[in-house]
């Protein structure tokens, strides 16, 4: 079992993280409270991740100004379900990223098991829940030294050098988030 809190930068969030593994399976519940851009907003998801760091089920929770949704999402041998329906823009899809929380930023590290200098491209749902938007977006991974990843947003030129722990889970993000305690 972890805990980690995490503060958002650009989004003045604080974010509760706690993941714990059992037999096959890593169980992430996390709640996120914060304001960005006049909209004052509290998240509360949960994953469920195979061994591979793969996502297989997620649900979020999440209110933005009063107004409340629910978002789930199951993988299916070669799609995802969202909230109950196939989602063909989705297939084959590995990787989530949820806007609020670094943590999903651990997935495609800890997944790619990438080795210094080497860099991968991959296709991601984007969940961005301050505008409760869900689309899909290609990114690249790159291994720049043992605890240090180049992220690049291949459609917005965004890019960000992100410092991890041994478990791959966010230490710096520059601009964005940082971890501030953590067992």
């Amino acid at each position: 079992m972890k805990t980690v809190l995490w503060q958002g930068v650009a989004f003045h969030s604080l974010e509760y993280f706690n993941i714990q593994e059992n037999n096959d399976h890593y169980v992430v519940v996390s709640k996120i409270i914060g304001s960005y851009q006049k909209k004052i907003y509290s998240v509360a998801y949960q994953l469920m991740i195979n061994k591979q760091w793969e996502v297989e089920k997620f649900l979020i929770d999440s209110e933005v100004n009063m107004t409340q949704n629910t978002l789930t999402g199951k993988k299916t041998t070669t799609n995802w379900e969202i909230n109950h329906f196939d989602n063909p823009d989705f297939k084959g899809f590995q990787y989530i990223d949820i806007s609020l929380t670094p943590f999903t930023n651990t997935l495609p590290i800890n997944n790619l098991q990438l080795k210094i200098g080497d860099s991968q491209e991959i296709d991601i749902i984007y969940i961005d829940l301050i505008n409760n938007d869900i689309t899909p977006v290609r990114q690249r991974y790159t291994r720049t030294d043992l605890h240090e990843y180049l992220y690049e947003n291949i459609v917005s030129d965004f890019t960000a050098r992100i410092q991890v722990d041994e478990n791959g889970l966010v230490l710096n993000y520059p601009g964005l988030f940082k971890k501030i305690a953590g067992n």
